[in-house]
């Protein structure tokens, strides 16, 4: 593994995860796979402690090799953000530093803007132990605090990785927040329901069901509403029709 260049980056579509210290190769195989799941792939590891490369770090990153192949290690926090414009540093605690602290959300926003402007970032985590330290933290201009239980905040380097990761391929996904998985069909249209509602009103009336004057119009509406939120596919309103029949007769026929 080479190290950086010492000129500036050239800054890319995304931001560079920075491991200091890293204690475990397993932790940075498993903030690898984390990484490549949200579409980033650029590692800087500061002196990890068991050295590098890592066996058990690729067994951990299961088929995540990209970004273990394509790790830059450096000596020092100093040399791994040189040419990174902006440095985001994750921590769980209050280090007595005056910082700027922002949610991992806030700050998934403000990378994806910041990398929109042709800038290089960095998101910065420190060792599973301790986390970062005083002097590592003053080389970030933002600070990206999760909140967790108060009363246990503790995070895995990895699942840290993960969380900060997910944001920032959140806040840049266009993935409508609900969708129908209908596989081979398609969704119901409005002549088919309307038949549909059609149909049961048929059964209905005839099963006597109906049979309250005063009270139908109310009740016809009600069916056909619960009957639209259901979001039917043309399968399943074929289903219903044959469902409908079936009962209409009163009876199993062979």
């Amino acid at each position: 593994m080479g190290r950086a260049s010492k000129g500036r980056a050239t800054a890319a579509a995304t931001p560079v995860v920075i491991m200091v210290r890293p204690q475990l190769g397993e932790n940075i195989g498993m903030a690898a796979r984390a990484m490549l799941n949200c579409g980033l792939s650029r590692l800087r590891l500061v002196a990890p402690r068991d050295g590098w490369p890592n066996e058990r770090a690729v067994r951990a990153a299961s088929g995540a090799d990209v970004v273990l192949e394509q790790a830059e290690l450096f000596d020092t926090v100093a040399e791994a953000v040189a040419d990174l414009e902006h440095v985001v540093a994750t921590t769980a605690r209050n280090r007595e530093l005056t910082q700027r602290i922002v949610t991992a959300r806030q700050a998934a926003g403000e990378v994806r803007g910041w990398i929109g402007e042709g800038l290089a970032v960095g998101l910065m985590f420190g060792p599973e132990r301790t986390g970062l330290e005083n002097d590592d933290l003053v080389h970030a201009d933002t600070v990206l605090s999760i909140p967790l239980n108060p009363q246990f905040s503790s995070l895995n380097v990895a699942q840290a990785v993960l969380l900060v990761a997910y944001e920032w391929a959140a806040s840049g996904d266009t993935t409508p927040a609900e969708r129908l998985a209908a596989h081979a069909t398609r969704p119901a249209n409005k002549e088919e329901m309307q038949n549909l509602f059609e149909h049961l009103e048929r059964a209905l009336d005839q099963s006597g069901f109906l049979r309250h004057k005063d009270m139908r119009p109310g009740m016809v509406l009600n069916l056909r509403a619960l009957l639209q939120r259901a979001r039917m596919t043309e399968q399943e309103a074929r289903t219903f029709h044959g469902v409908i029949k079936f009962l209409s007769k009163g009876k199993h026929e062979e």
